[in-house]
C-alpha cells in the first residue's frame, strides 16, 4: 500500500510541475490525480496504518490539489481574446507609422508590430506619424498626426520603437 501511495504522490507533485509548463488541462489531471491519491491515503488511515504521517500527507495532498484546481480554474475560464485585448490596450497613447495609407482603414506599425487601424481624422498617407487613441479587440484608432511622405525611413522607425519602450 505505501508503495502505492508513494507513486501517486510522485505521478501527482511531477504533474503539477508539468502543468506550470503545458497549461491549465495538466493542472486539472492534477486535480483528478491529486483526488485520487486523497482517497488511497485516506483508504489506508482508515486500515489503521501510521496515522500521524499520513494525516500529514493527507493534509499537504489536499492543500497541493485545491492550489492546482484554483490554476485550472483561472487557466480554463480565461478566454482566448483576453491576452490580444490586454497587448492592444497597452499599446493606447503610443506613437506609430502607418504602414499603408489611412483611407480612413489601414495598418500601423507600433512598437515593432503591424496593426489594422482607422484613422479618427481622415486619410494618413503611407510613412505619416500616427497616436493610438484607443483600441477595440485588436483594431487601434489612431490619430494622424501629419500627412506622411509615403516612405518612412527604417532608421527613424527603430529610433520610435525603442523610445516607446521606456
Amino acid at each position: 500500500m505505501w508503495v502505492v501511495a508513494g507513486v501517486l504522490l510522485g505521478l501527482f507533485v511531477v504533474s503539477v510541475a508539468v502543468g506550470f509548463h503545458t497549461g491549465p488541462h495538466t493542472h486539472l489531471g492534477a486535480v483528478v490525480l491529486g483526488v485520487v491519491t486523497g482517497v488511497w491515503l485516506l483508504v489506508m488511515i482508515l486500515q489503521g496504518r501510521s496515522l500521524s504521517t499520513l494525516l500529514a500527507l493527507l493534509v499537504a495532498d489536499v492543500l497541493v490539489t485545491a492550489g492546482a484546481g484554483v490554476l485550472a480554474w483561472q487557466g480554463l475560464r480565461a478566454r482566448p481574446e483576453d491576452a490580444a485585448t490586454f497587448r492592444a490596450r497597452s499599446v493606447e497613447g503610443a506613437e506609430g507609422i502607418a504602414v499603408t495609407d489611412l483611407d480612413p482603414d489601414g495598418v500601423v506599425r507600433v512598437r515593432g508590430e503591424d496593426w489594422s487601424a482607422r484613422s479618427a481624422n481622415g486619410t494618413v498617407r503611407h510613412g505619416g506619424r500616427v497616436q493610438v487613441l484607443g483600441a477595440k479587440g485588436v483594431h487601434l484608432e489612431v490619430w494622424g498626426e501629419d500627412g506622411g511622405d509615403g516612405a518612412a525611413l527604417p532608421a527613424e522607425e527603430g529610433r520610435q520603437d525603442a523610445g516607446e519602450e521606456n
